[in-house]
């Protein structure tokens, strides 16, 4: 006799719980902190900033391409956890108050917007049809709008079925994620030029765009693992998401950590071998100093240490492994942007400031705290989805 697999967790996440209040407050005293800041020194506030903003940000978005595979491949593997990426897409929109900060700081971060230096720089003329202020400023708002309305849709659309149970809008949810995706790659790598590429006017790379996307995927998958350990342990989904949708999690992991070395190792290949000045200037600089240090770190904690120990079957397993991997994972992810962005700010060697950590802990939880407010308005599992009964059957015969 066929046992049919059903959901014995609340889906309801607990009314009375603080966690978005106190993520909320510590993003609240992070901010301000880095106000503070601002007016000690300005330059490192905004370079701090930007660092922080573009490492939330990148989950963000990593989470939005995986909820439109998702839907565009009709996959059930990942029913029960993607209620948790819809989540963070959903305050996409909200999110783009975030890059003001970006804008208004133009000046302190890119030397291309200071126009004296680009009437005395050929390269930077001959840029400033793309690289200007007000061009600038103007794609920041295509980016979130295009960003914010996809997230949007596909969560309240998915929301609304839960509801309806009208099955016939998952037609509508691959309708908005099968254009959704093409528009996703082509912003997140414009974006990627903005913010990070950019910094270094004078260098570039046909390749960045895929590395700061391979980055950002790879480091989306920890948040997820870490995030349901976080849930579990206060019963949360606690039978609901089983062991074999955490071995999932851990094989996406695994395949995206080979991913970025690859792209990575290829870009870094690429510009080894053309060995033309304006190209190899950039990893020069993030090879001498104390910057060094960092860049054998991305080596070995953020593919060597993750690759070999998720090699093994039994480690995806493995919470334990999983959640330091994980943990260790997203401290290489932030030091790896700090890799790119800081050294214009500080050629010659790593410098910490106290900046760093407030603008990251003011971001962090106010996107968390976004999250979880988010979250809680709805059931944690896509209830009506019809894909729902193989994701949980999956459970019971693996």
């Amino acid at each position: 006799m066929s046992h049919k697999p059903t959901i014995t967790d609340s889906l309801q996440f607990p009314a009375d719980s603080k966690v978005p209040r106190a993520l909320f407050g510590v993003g609240a005293v992070g901010l301000i902190a880095s106000l503070v800041g601002y007016f000690l020194d300005a330059d490192q506030f905004f370079f701090s900033y930007l660092v922080s903003f573009v490492f939330f940000t990148g989950i963000a978005l990593a989470a939005l391409l995986m909820v439109m595979l998702h839907h565009i491949t009709r996959s059930s593997w990942g029913v029960l956890v993607r209620r948790i990426s819809e989540s963070f897409t959903a305050n996409l929109w909200i999110w783009a108050i975030f890059v003001v900060p970006v804008i208004l700081g133009i000046h302190n971060l890119y030397h291309w917007s200071h126009e004296d230096a680009v009437m005395a720089d050929k390269i930077l003329k001959g840029k400033s049809a793309y690289l200007n202020t007000p061009f600038f400023i103007a794609r920041q708002f295509i980016y979130f709008a295009i960003w914010g309305y996809l997230g949007y849709k596909l969560h309240k659309v998915s929301v609304e079925m839960d509801k309806t149970n009208d099955w016939g809008l998952t037609s509508l949810l691959r309708k908005v994620s099968a254009p959704g995706i093409p528009l996703f790659a082509l912003s997140i790598a414009f974006a990627s030029f903005d913010w990070l590429m950019s910094l270094d006017p004078h260098w570039f790379s046909t390749m960045f765009g895929v590395y700061f996307f391979s980055i950002s995927f790879q480091a989306f998958w920890p948040i997820m693992i870490l995030l349901i350990f976080f849930m579990q342990s206060k019963g949360i989904l606690k039978n609901t998401i089983r062991q074999v949708h955490i071995y999932d999690l851990g094989a996406w992991f695994f395949a995206f950590t080979v991913f970025y070395a690859y792209i990575a190792f290829s870009q870094f290949l690429l510009i080894y071998y053309a060995n033309l000045p304006e190209e190899t200037l950039w990893y020069f600089h993030r090879l001498e100093g104390s910057w060094k240090y960092i860049a054998y770190g991305l080596l070995i904690f953020r593919f060597a240490l993750p690759f070999l120990v998720l090699l093994n079957r039994e480690a995806k397993k493995n919470r334990t492994i999983l959640g330091i991997v994980s943990a260790i994972v997203l401290i290489i992810h932030f030091a790896e942007i700090y890799w790119i962005a800081m050294p214009v700010l500080f050629k010659h060697g790593i410098h910490f400031s106290w900046m760093d950590i407030t603008t990251f802990l003011g971001l962090g939880g106010i996107f968390f705290g976004l999250f979880f407010n988010k979250f809680k308005q709805h059931d944690m599992v896509p209830k009506n989805d019809p894909k729902l009964e193989d994701c949980l059957s999956k459970s019971y015969h693996q």
